[in-house]
């Protein structure tokens, strides 16, 4: 246990109010370099006691009992670990939805919202259709999950390497009760998945691996590195993703062109273009999250027509 554990540790055992007890928490997260110390404070706080957030703030005045403060202090020795709390916890908020998460999956985080957002933009107009969705490197099943959550009428799959990943992602499609509309599968990317579908999406690894070990502690020590590692130049998971998007997105007889949304790191947009123009994909995009920073390319497969009409050295290979 480091000095800063054992000094909130004896702080806590005195008993003190839960109004106290937050505040010395929150302190000891800050002095820790916790961005979001209060907060993290009192989810831990409404976790250990079982009480709400509005319950809280009724009950601040009392102490807290035996069997909450032990679990209390396990919870702030773990984050003053820097373990997150979505992880201590066990489970994370993420679009409309409660996901498990565990050592073997990425910690969805709000960034990726943006690219639901753009996904369900985009197919606005489509809400009711019978859409087919496609989520690379699926992880957790966050995206998967929240896009088959938005059209009611879509199937979906998610795809990844890790066995354990894909027991999590099944696990949550069944807990938002989208399991009969969504299939997980074990794969390498796309390898052996055909296609065409509506939407490929994907949150891939794309970190350099000479920057993993600069990362944030709660990242570079508890997210899984399968998850994070995009090779020497953060590329390379996009490669593979836009040497298969000429199958998995080639347009069907009156339905149109399947869309490619694709998470990125903010420094990755020209690059990531570039890779999927290269592939055949048209009308590409770069959209930004909440923090105004790139955080997502999208693309549109080709038609019969545009791919007749491209020149030879450009036209996309779909076979």
């Amino acid at each position: 246990m480091s000095p800063a554990a054992r000094a909130l540790t004896q702080t806590l055992r005195a008993q003190p109010s839960m109004a106290v007890a937050l505040d010395r928490i929150a302190e000891a997260f800050a002095a820790a370099g916790i961005d979001t110390a209060r907060l993290d404070a009192r989810l831990l706080l409404s976790a250990a006691t079982g009480i709400d957030a509005a319950g809280l703030l009724a009950r601040m005045n009392e102490p807290l009992d035996k069997a909450a403060l032990d679990k209390l202090i396990g919870f702030v020795t773990r984050r003053l670990d820097r373990e997150p709390v979505s992880r201590i916890l066990g489970s994370r908020g993420f679009w409309t939805l409660d996901l498990a998460i565990g050592p073997d999956v990425l910690d969805p985080r709000p960034d990726t919202e943006t690219l639901v957002q753009a996904a369900v933009t985009a197919c606005r107009q489509r809400r009711d259709e019978p859409l087919r969705i496609l989520d690379l490197c699926t992880g957790s099943g966050a995206i998967l999950a929240a896009l088959l959550s938005e059209f009611p009428n879509a199937t979906g799959l998610g795809t990844d390497i890790s066995p354990a990943a894909c027991a999590i992602a099944q696990q949550n499609l069944e807990a938002a009760g989208l399991a009969t509309r969504g299939e997980i599968r074990i794969a390498h990317w796309a390898d052996g998945i055909a296609g065409p579908f509506d939407l490929v999406v994907s949150n891939p690894p794309y970190i350099e691996t000479s920057a993993l070990a600069g990362l944030d502690p709660e990242v570079r020590h508890f997210d899984p590195q399968l998850a994070l590692d995009g090779g020497p130049d953060g590329l390379t998971a996009y490669r593979a993703i836009a040497a298969a998007l000429p199958k998995l997105l080639a347009a069907e007889a009156g339905k149109g062109t399947g869309l490619v949304f694709l998470e990125i790191a903010a420094a990755q947009a020209a690059d990531v273009s570039a890779i999927v123009e290269a592939a055949g994909l048209t009308h590409i995009e770069v959209i930004k999250d909440f923090g105004g920073h790139d955080r997502v390319v999208s693309g549109r497969g080709q038609t019969e027509g545009e791919r007749v009409n491209l020149p030879l050295g450009r036209r996309a290979k779909t076979d």
